[in-house]
């Protein structure tokens, strides 16, 4: 079952790439208290995910700033490697946006929002969305009605929406 707006934010333990090497946090630990904005999309060096949603959290960074926004976490099902790669080549980081693994799947799973394009070699990926968190609870969730499209889910769409 799809977790939906108003739910509590299922918990997960996702992975970076540390100073020291691979690291992990639990998602819990970065919601608890604060207002965060997670986006989530199928992969790291895809079209879309590349070309527009990253891209948009950054052109809008500032702009959740200024409504609250603690931290805007971008969260792909991807290795930790892979992400601080893709995190170099978009300037995610340097912009502000926090790049998380869920190697698993685990999260997305937990959320009801995976899919598989056996023909493009994506198996357990990310639908792609975007949502408000407020201390573990989702206050605002858009998502996309298919994964090749970046509109409700990107960062002006989300704008739009608070």
């Amino acid at each position: 079952m799809a977790i939906s707006q108003g739910d509590t934010l299922p918990d997960a333990t996702l992975v970076y790439l540390g100073d020291d090497g691979p690291a992990t946090i639990k998602l819990s630990e970065k919601t608890k208290g604060r207002k965060v904005v997670i986006f989530a999309l199928p992969g790291a060096y895809t079209g879309v995910c590349s070309t527009a949603h990253v891209p948009s959290f950054i052109r809008t960074k500032d702009q959740f700033v200024e409504k609250g926004v603690d931290e805007i976490i971008c969260v792909s099902v991807n290795d930790p490697f892979v992400l601080d790669a893709w995190d170099k080549s978009t300037g995610a980081s340097d912009a502000g946006i926090t790049m998380l693994g869920d190697a698993e799947a685990e999260f997305t799973s937990a959320m009801g929002r995976t899919f598989s394009a056996p023909p493009v070699g994506l198996i357990n990926r990310s639908t792609r969305y975007a949502m408000v968190v407020e201390d573990g609870t989702i206050t605002l969730l858009q998502e996309e009605e298919n994964p090749g499209v970046c509109d409700v889910s990107g960062g002006e769409g989300l704008l739009d929406a608070m």
